[in-house]
């Protein structure tokens, strides 16, 4: 399986459970695989023929801008969602991280796979 990946997309958010959390806005980090086929693109050289990494990126920088979720779990799963139904993605890895959540850790955050992984 040939996959597209975007890494470390840093996004202002509202995420989380706290009442201050919910009055401030603070950064996400989110690393996508995507399954693509991308041998029709590498013959033709043509954009069209791939999975458009810039569209993917600017869809979820617009998305995640505007949310405002408590858990980074359902942050992560509307992400697949949208890639998913919107960019025609059979598969994709949606890897969130909310860094200084928690003293003493550089991030903390989850990883989802959804779809059917190919061979």
């Amino acid at each position: 399986m040939d996959k597209i990946f975007l890494s470390e997309l840093k996004i202002d958010t509202t995420i989380g459970i706290w009442e201050w959390e919910r009055r401030i806005r603070q950064t996400v980090i989110i690393d996508l695989e995507m399954s693509a086929d991308i041998a029709r693109a590498a013959a033709s050289d043509d954009v069209a023929d791939t999975l458009n990494y810039k569209s993917v990126a600017k869809r979820i920088q617009d998305f995640v801008a505007n949310s405002s979720f408590q858990l980074v779990e359902t942050l992560a799963e509307q992400i697949a969602t949208i890639v998913r139904e919107e960019f025609n993605v059979t598969w994709v890895k949606v890897r969130v991280n909310k860094p200084g959540a928690i003293r003493g850790s550089k991030a903390v955050g989850v990883l989802i796979e959804r779809g059917e992984r190919l061979a």
